[in-house]
């Protein structure tokens, strides 16, 4: 025991060592550099090393998981017992990093332990003891809920979207655990630390309140801690990836870097990217990055923290590609988790033709149509029912403009996309697909990808599940097996109001929007005539979605573009151009972020079922904001004199 003891002292003192000084005047005292070197599983493995070699980090943080992601892990799980997590994580970071993170001191937390935390324990003990790197691992498990599948069916557990009943079987079921779990294992000397299912932004907070020591009640560290990760948790959608004015960064995307955030104390942090790296960090890109996949921005809900991010304030500093962020506010947390569970229904294929020459569009509909038909007398033979759901457009037509399209193209792409309950149906339908090819209409020049291929639909079902029924297991190992293991006991009944899932998109009926923030007309533009120009001369707009809704963030380019985006870009409008791709039930609702000059627009059940449930191109709504840029609005003639607007 005393060996252990000295080397555990021996292991602090050189991350003391390592744990940064101030890099900026504005955070006071100790500082903490956290780097997300992934977005999703899959992104790229030049963002670890990157951060690791190049950004003076004390903490990697990776975040691999989707709903549809564990849906995939579950399966691979079913057929082969030891997998089930993200094999990148071990070689594409762990291994070829391993020697330079133990030399640097950095830590590492990643929810790369999908449906499978065990085992990725044990491939990463195997991977360490091999290369004799003395890096120790710890676990946060507790968020899979499939032993109690028979329960929560029994007990009539209902979806919170649309209040669907619970599904006969289901593919993956689990909570999204918050961050004290992470700190718990973090301050147990744990130097790789893996997770099954949590909330991306917990990534970065459990560091955080590891390192400052903030309690459960700290509300407004918590959610300021709970903002940070939530800007790095898409890696560098904050550096310039996917930002509206996306010329600035584009000479630069192969070598973009991935953000970091310094942290104080107080609350206080600064987003940034490192040295020598393409990509940009500023207002506009962190401001967009603020605005994506939220709903109600006074009242985004997470396992440890209510979070108010309307008062949100940035500030681009003298240091280049760094903006400090402050005025987040917390409130108590609610009682119930949120609890993603995925389920089989029916298989989906899509095929993808080019389409060249005159009235390419009606050819695309009329092929589709045909191909279609042939199929369906293909099913009468076999006495299979006819599609579920059909879906059909021709890309580059400007279909999913609906109204608002302009005119089509000579040169398509035909994309059709249909599910049925039978794979073998769909196996029929895609040996009708090539035949067009000699068969149908001129101008037909390939099959991308070959014969249609029919994979599963998994369909997400959501709901909350008490804290207190939840065992949070947190454990540390070192080669011979666990030396430590705690469960976490459940957070005190909340006295918040709030008792929603994490960060849904289902949000409580928002407060009239008042004006962000008094908009004077500059002497100059009231020189300029009034004109009908695209939204995108007046803001910065990104989109990203939540299951079945979608959610767009349009923010104010300078202060003098806020009163004309309050007055003429109003749930209703937006609700009218989106009509073509809304439902019956869809609501369309806009949220006022005074702090940045933002406004927040949720569009509910308006992605057609969102991920792979989905049959149309854009199944997650990540085009919504190009789309809303092109609105016409009443606007002066020349861009305001303010800002940098685009034409």
């Amino acid at each position: 025991m005393w060996t252990r003891t000295f080397f555990d002292r021996a292991r602090l003192l050189h991350r003391s060592k390592c744990i940064s000084t101030r890099s900026y005047s504005c955070l006071k005292g100790k500082t903490v550099r956290i780097g997300c070197a992934s977005g999703f599983w899959g992104d790229t493995p030049q963002a670890a090393p990157q951060l690791v070699r190049q950004g003076k980090i004390n903490y990697l943080v990776l975040d691999y998981l989707s709903e549809i992601t564990m849906s995939l892990m579950a399966a691979v799980k079913k057929k082969k017992p030891d997998l089930g997590y993200a094999p990148d994580f071990l070689a594409a970071v762990i291994k070829p990093l391993q020697h330079a993170i133990k030399e640097k001191g950095i830590r590492v937390v990643a929810n790369a332990g999908g449906v499978n935390p065990a085992a990725c324990v044990v491939a990463l003990q195997h991977l360490l003891s091999e290369s004799g790197v003395d890096l120790r691992v710890g676990a946060v498990t507790g968020d899979d809920l499939m032993e109690q599948e028979a329960y929560l069916r029994e007990q009539g557990v209902c979806d919170i979207s649309n209040g669907d009943p619970f599904p006969d079987s289901v593919q993956s079921m689990n909570a999204y655990l918050g961050a004290r779990g992470i700190a718990t294992v973090l301050s147990e000397g744990a130097d790789i630390v893996v997770t099954g299912r949590c909330v991306d932004s917990a990534l970065a907070l459990g560091p955080l309140i590891h390192e400052f020591g903030w309690g459960s009640s700290d509300y407004n560290h918590l959610a300021s801690g709970s903002l940070a990760g939530h800007l790095i948790e898409c890696g560098a959608q904050s550096t310039g990836g996917i930002m509206t004015d996306w010329k600035q960064s584009a000479d630069s995307w192969s070598t973009i870097g991935f953000p970091v955030v310094e942290c104080a104390a107080d609350g206080k942090f600064v987003v940034t990217k490192p040295e020598d790296t393409g990509g940009v960090v500023s207002r506009c890109t962190v401001a967009e990055q603020l605005v994506y996949e939220i709903g109600d921005p006074r009242n985004y809900l997470l396992p440890d923290v209510a979070c108010d991010f309307s008062n949100v304030n940035l500030k681009e500093l003298p240091e280049p590609h760094s903006v400090l962020v402050e005025g987040v506010r917390g409130k108590a947390p609610p009682d119930t988790l949120k609890v993603s569970a995925t389920y089989m229904d029916g298989y989906r294929a899509t095929v993808v033709s080019p389409m060249i020459g005159p009235r390419a569009v009606q050819k695309v509909h009329s092929m589709c149509n045909s191909q279609l038909d042939r199929a369906r007398q293909v099913f009468k033979k076999f006495k299979l029912d006819d599609f579920s759901h059909v879906h059909i457009q021709a890309l580059g037509a400007e279909e999913s403009y609906g109204k608002n399209a302009n005119d089509s193209s000579r040169e398509v792409v035909q994309w059709l996309a249909v599910r049925h309950k039978k794979k073998e149906a769909l196996e029929l339908f895609a040996r009708e697909i090539a035949a067009a090819g000699t068969g149908m209409a001129p101008g037909c020049t390939a099959l991308v990808g070959g014969r249609p291929k029919p994979t599963p639909v998994f369909r997400l079902f959501s709901f909350l599940y008490p804290k207190s029924r939840i065992e949070e297991l947190c454990s540390v190992y070192d080669q011979t097996g666990p030396i430590f293991q705690k469960v976490l006991e459940s957070s005190p009944p909340s006295s918040s109001p709030s008792s929603s899932s994490e960060s849904t998109m289902e949000v409580p009926e928002p407060e009239p929007v008042k004006d962000a923030r008094p908009a004077p007309v500059c002497s100059l533009i009231k020189q300029q005539g009034v004109a009908e120009v695209r939204l995108e001369r007046y803001a910065y707009l990104r989109s990203g979605d939540k299951g079945d809704s979608a959610n767009i963030g349009v923010v104010a380019r300078c202060d003098q573009c806020i009163s004309v985006i309050d007055q003429q870009v109003t749930a209703d409008v937006v609700a009218q151009y989106f009509s073509h791709l809304l439902t019956p039930e869809s609501k369309v609702e806009r949220y006022s972020l005074p702090g940045i000059g933002a406004f927040n627009f949720v569009l509910t059940h308006s992605l057609g079922g969102g991920g792979v449930t989905s049959l149309r191109p854009d199944p997650q709504g990540k085009g919504y904001a190009q789309m809303l840029a092109d609105l016409r609005i009443s606007g002066y003639s020349s861009p305001c004199c303010h800002c940098k607007a685009t034409a």
